[in-house]
């Protein structure tokens, strides 16, 4: 897995190395912000396993800093492709991408919460896994400026940049190689992931 590799070497001791670091955390969750494929909270906690093992207060916050800005530009960019492809007849392979990722069930709840609590559910939509797209193209549905999406959406990305750093701080703290720490970092994100996809299978089931 490549991507757990770069993640690995995000964060290092030598100014050289951290010149290449940081920029890389950027683009790869800059990237699965627009493409919701890569496991960008995995990413994060990975960077913050190795921060912790390095030059920790300042590492860490440089990790909580690229993050975070990377999120939140990322958000911004697809959200104004979203808005580019709903305003034209033939819509937009982004707008696609967003539509398939949101189910039609989850997007009616989406938007009846959106419609009840405004700012409050895009903020907690990126702490719960697979509940950004959903709540981002109710957004779009509701025709949402840019400067609102954008005002709700930053203290969103603070706290998921947030979150997943504690879950790497966590996973470091508990081994003295960082390697160690990255592997228990990924898999406490990947449960996390599993766990809403796990409830709506019981709750059809049932």
């Amino acid at each position: 897995m490549t991507w757990l590799v770069d993640a690995s070497r995000v964060v290092t001791t030598g100014s050289g190395q951290q010149a290449v670091g940081y920029p890389s955390l950027f683009l790869l969750v800059l990237i699965g912000a627009l493409v919701p494929v890569v496991p960008t909270g995995a990413l994060v906690s990975s960077a913050a396993v190795v921060a912790f093992h390095r030059t920790a207060p300042v590492s860490l916050a440089l990790v909580f800093a690229t993050a975070s800005l990377a999120a939140f530009l990322g958000d911004a960019a697809l959200y104004l492709l979203g808005r580019r492809g709903m305003r034209s007849k033939n819509g937009s392979r982004w707008l696609e991408a967003i539509r398939a990722r949101a189910p039609e069930e989850r997007l009616a709840q989406a938007r009846e919460k959106l419609a009840e609590h405004g700012v409050a559910v895009l903020v907690l939509s990126r702490l719960v896994p697979a509940g950004r797209i959903p709540v981002m193209l109710a957004c779009l549905m509701a025709e949402w400026p840019l400067r609102r999406f954008a005002r709700g959406n930053l203290p969103a990305c603070l706290a998921w940049a947030a979150t997943y750093q504690v879950i790497g701080i966590v996973g470091g703290s508990l081994f003295e190689e960082p390697w160690e720490g990255v592997v228990v970092a990924v898999a406490l994100t990947v449960v996390i992931s599993a766990v809403p996809g796990l409830i709506r299978r019981v709750r059809a089931a049932g």
